[in-house]
């Protein structure tokens, strides 16, 4: 599966892995399914329940296509809507555990999922052909409402365990250092993590530096260095963490 990079808000990277081409179809075939059983759904209330036909009787071709654009208007906007709402997902995109997301790093806000909704209309033209080339083609599986509005979509199915995670297992008679840690949010301290790790598994300094250096800068703290490396500076920050905001319980 392949992987995107993306730099967050912190200016750090953060790789995901992107959703593959059939994730997206069935996500897709999902969404279609629910739009198809609304409108079967509201047509039988409007005709059979309510016994509203009448209302269409007289009316020229254009009247009676509104009458119907009006009532099926919620199967248009659904991707937008929902995307909106459950930020970055439809039913379907949460079914299959994958996401709309910036490559920015920044968080999708309305206007990208519009921009990715009126490609939609070229994306699907040709029995959808165009963005099936679109996502084949493109180095991270983007369609063009994708490429345009500066998206991606990822998978959220990554193996989970404790080193992936805030997460980190620490003694009970353990005793702080550095209480300023509270001033960091669940989102820094999962980057701080990931990236951590992900220098000392390919023995990065010049990263672990950086990541020292920046986080002494935003706690405002002053270590010795004589006493203190700065991988050991940076594990006693993620266990401090742990311990002021009861991550391990």
């Amino acid at each position: 599966m392949s992987q995107i990079a993306i730099n967050t808000s912190q200016n750090v990277n953060i790789n995901f892995n992107v959703a593959s081409v059939g994730d997206r179809l069935v996500a897709f075939f999902i969404d279609l399914l629910i739009k198809i059983a609304y409108g079967i759904s509201v047509l039988y209330i409007f005709f059979t329940v309510l016994n509203l036909g009448y209302l269409l009787q007289g009316l020229d071709q254009w009247s009676t296509a509104a009458v119907y654009i009006i009532l099926l208007f919620p199967t248009v906007v659904y991707p937008v809507v929902f995307e909106s709402l459950m930020e970055g997902q439809t039913p379907g995109k949460k079914v299959m555990k994958i996401r709309v997301v910036k490559i920015d790093g920044y968080q999708a806000g309305f206007g990208d999922y519009l921009i990715r909704w009126v490609f939609r209309i070229i994306d699907t033209s040709f029995a959808g052909v165009v963005g099936l080339v679109s996502m084949i083609v493109s180095k991270n599986n983007q369609r063009l409402g994708d490429i345009a509005s500066g998206t991606a979509v990822i998978s959220l199915k990554n193996k989970i365990n404790i080193s992936h995670t805030i997460l980190e297992n620490i003694r009970e008679d353990y005793i702080p250092t550095f209480p300023q840690v509270i001033a960091l949010s669940d989102n820094d301290m999962r980057i701080i993590k990931d990236n951590y790790l992900k220098a000392l598994r390919i023995d990065d300094r010049q990263v672990i530096r950086k990541l020292s250096d920046k986080i002494k800068t935003i706690l405002k703290l002053e270590v010795d260095p004589t006493k203190m490396t700065e991988r050991q500076f940076i594990g006693i920050i993620i266990k401090d963490y742990n311990y002021y905001t009861g991550k391990d319980n």
